[in-house]
């Protein structure tokens, strides 16, 4: 762990490293959760709009990705 590595004085640009690799982790899993969790709300809003919505979703997820 991060925590052991500290406490092995292994040198500071590692220690680094694994600390971005973890925020990376982080704001990917925090990012599919909402991308998911927006996804399925609208889908499931928009289903019963025909066409028209599942082109509002299309573009919203679209969109999305960008965020």
């Amino acid at each position: 762990t991060i925590v052991e590595m500290i406490e092995q004085g292994k040198p500071c640009a590692q220690i680094a490293q694994q600390l971005q690799a973890v925020e990376s982790a982080i704001e990917s899993a925090k990012k599919a959760l909402i991308h998911d969790h927006i996804g399925h709300s609208l889908e499931e809003t928009l289903k019963a709009s025909g066409p028209k919505g599942r082109n509002v979703l299309r573009d919203f997820r679209l969109i999305a990705k960008y965020l």
